[in-house]
């Protein structure tokens, strides 16, 4: 059976915009995997944790025939193969991959909250999002669309 994941991909350091492609790229290689949809790459303000540089942001639709506890363990195995380590809370980062929705599947265990926490209040999850497909919801708080409206004066810019 297949299931439709969305992936957010976050960069800031070490070539955040070539991180980012490279990793869209590699969600496309995982076993019984297929990227269906990418978003433009978006630039904005880290949140939280010490002073940073911007991240660049993106979102892939993903086909996949994996579980969604198998799939988080191989978004993982791709951060720590781009050297991901997990120091502090909000600290910058080479490569940052969140499993935001699968299917509409709501979901609490030790390491997987699904959707993703907070993702329904964060402006650079929620526009490439919506650019990958129009028709979004947010399991629990409705559609894309209305919810990026709430994020608005967030700071966000298009970059590719």
């Amino acid at each position: 059976m297949t299931h439709v994941a969305f992936i957010g991909i976050g960069s800031n350091l070490d070539e955040p915009r070539v991180r980012v492609h490279a990793a869209i790229d590699e969600l496309d290689t995982l076993p019984r995997c297929r990227v269906s949809g990418r978003s433009s790459l978006y630039l904005s303000a880290a949140i939280g944790g010490p002073p940073q540089p911007d991240y660049v942001n993106a979102v892939a639709r993903l086909a996949t025939g994996l579980a969604p506890e198998d799939l988080l363990a191989a978004l993982l195995a791709i951060e720590t193969r781009h050297g991901r380590s997990r120091t502090e809370p909000n600290a910058p980062r080479r490569l940052d991959l969140d499993l935001l929705l699968y299917d509409s599947v709501t979901l609490i265990s030790d390491g997987l909250h699904l959707p993703h926490p907070r993702m329904h209040e964060r402006r650079f999850v929620l526009t490439p999002l919506l650019e990958v497909d129009p028709e979004a919801q947010v399991p629990g708080h409705g559609p894309v669309a209305r919810l990026v409206e709430r994020c608005a004066s967030q700071r966000l810019e298009r970059i590719d």
